[in-house]
C-alpha cells in the first residue's frame, strides 16, 4: 500500500496544473483560486485532525508561529508566482521548469554547507541543467512566454526557500497538523492581499465552483494524506522518488485534456531532469543509511538538510 498511496499523491498533485487550467478557462482568476484553495483546503484539513482527535499538541507557541509564517510568507508567494505562471504557459511545461526545486534545494545546501558535494551530486546538477536547457530551446518553433518562464522558475526558487526554512519546523510537530497551520497561514497572507487588491471576483458560474472543488479535494487534501499514509509505509527517499511521477501525469493529462504536446527533444530534456533527481534521491538515501550505521552511539550525529524528504513534505503548490 505504501507505494500505492504515493503515487496516488504523485497523480492527484499532477493533476493539479490541468484543473487550474479549466478553472481559468471558467471564470476564475488565480488569485481567487488561491485564496479559495488554501482557505478550504485549512478547514477541511482541520476538521480531520478534529475528527481523528489529535488533541493534547504540546508542540511549542514559537514553531506554531513559524508554520504560520511559511504558509503567510513562503507557500502563498510561491504560490501565486506558480498559478500566475500557469495562467501564461503550458501546463506541461510548467511542470518540469518548476520540477528543479529538489537540484535547486541541494545546490543552495551545498552553498550553505548543509550538504556535500559528491561526484553523484554534480552529474545530477549538470544534467539537470542540461535538461532545462533542452526543453526550453527544444520548442520546435512554439513561442515560450519569457515572462511565464520568468514566474515558474521564481515560483521554483521561492519554494527552495521556504524547504530550507522549512526543514527547522517540519520535525517538530505532526505532518498534517504542519500542513494545516501552513496553508491557513497562505489563507490568511492572500485573504488580506484581496482586501488591498479590489476584494476577491466570484462572479464565476458554477463549473468554476466545480473546478475548484477539484483542486481542494483532488490536488490538495486527498494527495496530502495519501503521501504522508504512504511516507509511513515507505520511507523518505522512496516516496520522494515515486513524486517524480507527478510531471509525467501532468504532461500526459495536458497532453489529453488540453491538447497541449512536447517536442521530442523538450521530452529528452524532461527525462533528464526527472532522471537527475532520482539520483540525487538515491544518493541522499545511501548516504543516510551510511550515517545510520557508521554511527557511533556515544556521538550525536551532525545535522544535515534531509533534502530528500523536506522537498516531499510539500509538494509542488500544493501540498
Amino acid at each position: 500500500m505504501g507505494p500505492a498511496l504515493c503515487l496516488l499523491s504523485a497523480v492527484c498533485f499532477g493533476a493539479l496544473g490541468i484543473f487550474g487550467k479549466l478553472a481559468f478557462e471558467a471564470g476564475v482568476s488565480p488569485g481567487t483560486l488561491l485564496l479559495i484553495r488554501f482557505g478550504l483546503a485549512a478547514v477541511v484539513l482541520g476538521a480531520f485532525l478534529a475528527f481523528r482527535g489529535k488533541h493534547g499538541n504540546t508542540t511549542p507557541g514559537r514553531f506554531l508561529a513559524a508554520a504560520i509564517g511559511l504558509g503567510a510568507l513562503g507557500y502563498a508567494v510561491q504560490a501565486s508566482l506558480y498559478f500566475e505562471a500557469l495562467a501564461r504557459m503550458d501546463a506541461s511545461l510548467l511542470s518540469l521548469v518548476f520540477y528543479l526545486y529538489p537540484l535547486l534545494v541541494t545546490a543552495t545546501a551545498v552553498a550553505l554547507g548543509r550538504d556535500r558535494l559528491t561526484a553523484g551530486t554534480v552529474a545530477a546538477l549538470l544534467a539537470a541543467s542540461g535538461g532545462v536547457m533542452l526543453v526550453l530551446l527544444g520548442a520546435g518553433g512554439v513561442a515560450i512566454d519569457g515572462i511565464g518562464v520568468t514566474l515558474a522558475f521564481g515560483s521554483a526558487l521561492t519554494y527552495t526557500a521556504y524547504i530550507l526554512f522549512s526543514d527547522r519546523v517540519v520535525h517538530r510537530m505532526p505532518p498534517i497538523l504542519l500542513t494545516t497551520l501552513v496553508l491557513a497561514g497562505a489563507a490568511a497572507a492572500l485573504a488580506v492581499r484581496a482586501l488591498f487588491t479590489g476584494g476577491v471576483d466570484l462572479g464565476f458560474g458554477m463549473t468554476g465552483w466545480f473546478w475548484l472543488a477539484c483542486i481542494v479535494i483532488v490536488s490538495t487534501v486527498l494527495p496530502i494524506v495519501a503521501f504522508f499514509a504512504g511516507l509511513r509505509r515507505t520511507g523518505p527517499s522512496t516516496a520522494a522518488i515515486l513524486s517524480t511521477f507527478e510531471p509525467v501525469v501532468t504532461t500526459v493529462l495536458a497532453s489529453m485534456l488540453l491538447h497541449e504536446s512536447l517536442t521530442a527533444t523538450q521530452l529528452a530534456g524532461g527525462l533528464l531532469v526527472l532522471s537527475s533527481v532520482v539520483v540525487l534521491q538515491l544518493k541522499g538515501g545511501a548516504g543516510r543509511r551510511r550515517a545510520d550505521a557508521g554511527q557511533r552511539p556515544d556521538r550525536e550525529p551532525r545535522r544535515r538538510l534531509r533534502s530528500g524528504p523536506a522537498a516531499s513534505w510539500f509538494r509542488s503548490p500544493a501540498g
